[in-house]
């Protein structure tokens, strides 16, 4: 079993940044690919970023591109997003995901193949 906890979210002014990290227990965390996804009230959960097990490879949604960036540091056992340049649209909970698949899994199957998630940090974004 493993455990994420996150920790990072919080309100902020539009054109503001934050940082969300997630940090993992036990011992094959370099094995996982990783990722963020958000849900805003009355929508789905999507995924908004995702990173190889290694950190090599990076995926974006559209809605984020240019303005935020997924990372990870194995020797920490923790991802992380950095959110620049936060819009209003931006405000949801966000949760990270760990899965033993691709990367790519998230895109192609959607968020079924995750195993493990963390518990959700709400972003305000705030005009």
């Amino acid at each position: 079993q493993v455990q994420l906890v996150e920790s990072g979210g919080g309100m902020v002014q539009a054109g503001g940044s934050l940082r969300l990290s997630c940090e993992a227990s036990g011992r094959t965390f370099s094995s996982y690919s990783m990722g963020w996804f958000r849900q805003a009230p009355g929508k789905e959960r999507d995924v908004v970023a995702a990173i190889s097990s290694g950190g090599g490879w990076q995926y974006y949604a559209d809605s984020v591109k240019g303005r935020f960036t997924i990372s990870r540091d194995n020797a920490k056992s923790t991802v992380y997003l950095q959110m620049n340049n936060l819009k209003p649209e931006d405000t949801a909970v966000y949760y990270c995901a760990a899965a033993s698949r691709i990367y790519t899994a998230w895109i192609t199957h959607g968020e079924t193949i995750t195993d493990y998630w963390g518990q959700g940090t709400q972003v305000t974004v705030s005009t």
